[in-house]
């Protein structure tokens, strides 16, 4: 389950999809991955791709995360009815942010609003109590990458109900007005965030765009990466295909 591998720190891999298709969640269903993430905050996701991308990711018994353009409580309630096992909050900013957004995921007084008739209730073929608790199964992930977020990391660290705290690197690179995702400033607080959330028993992830760096952010118990995308490896693939038959 990935809520309990996300949790336990587990070494998760997972890539982002840009291309609002089910036929591209399809193919990498047959992948190696851990989990895919479609990526409704930077890519055109509208809620019916939404829909039947989770769908192909469920036929394929691929676990499926979904980048939210915001943390809106109707966001959160349609990709978690529609079947998302957790979601990847962007812009995270303060401890009372954080602890609305985990609310708003799961089923209680004032949070996840109820319907029995959804995907992830089976269709109306499953219980309230069934519900109830596999609705315990969802996965919170809160991505940091403002510099109020580096600011208020003690008590956003401290909030109950998250399963991993994202780091954004180049969101950070960008508001510490750096230029590249290597600069001194930047790594600085990205090893601050990755501390702090690991002394408050919080699991960490982050996207790492040069792959060398890996053993070192495992080194530092980073557990989730989201790697590359969809594009990535089609302009990769591209790529070694040309070099492949100019060197012929």
């Amino acid at each position: 389950m990935l809520k309990q591998a996300l949790i336990q720190r587990q070494g998760l891999l997972g890539t982002f999809l840009k291309t609002p298709h089910y036929t591209v969640v399809e193919v990498l269903a047959h992948s190696a991955m851990d989990t895919l993430c479609l990526d409704a905050e930077h890519a055109p996701f509208s809620r019916h791709d939404l829909d039947t991308c989770i769908l192909a990711a469920k036929a394929g018994n691929m676990p499926v995360l979904i980048r939210t353009p915001n943390d809106a409580p109707e966001t959160l309630l349609n990709v978690l009815d529609m079947g998302a096992d957790g979601v990847v909050v962007p812009h995270v900013k303060t401890a009372d942010q954080l602890s609305a957004i985990v609310k708003h995921c799961h089923y209680g007084a004032g949070g996840r609003g109820y319907a029995g008739s959804s995907r992830f209730a089976g269709y109306t073929t499953k219980s309230l109590s069934q519900n109830l608790e596999a609705g315990k199964n969802i996965s919170v992930i809160a991505q940091l990458e403002d510099l109020d977020a580096i600011e208020n990391i003690e008590t956003i660290a401290q909030v109950d109900g998250v399963d991993c705290l994202f780091i954004g690197r180049m969101d950070l690179t960008v508001a510490l007005g750096e230029t590249s995702a290597d600069a001194p400033a930047v790594k600085q607080a990205v090893e601050h965030l990755v501390e702090v959330s690991h002394k408050a028993g919080k699991a960490t992830g982050m996207f790492v765009g040069n792959l060398n760096e890996l053993a070192y952010w495992k080194d530092k118990g980073v557990s989730l990466f989201l790697l590359s995308s969809d594009h990535g490896f089609m302009l990769s693939g591209a790529k070694a295909l040309r070099e492949a038959f100019d060197n012929a």
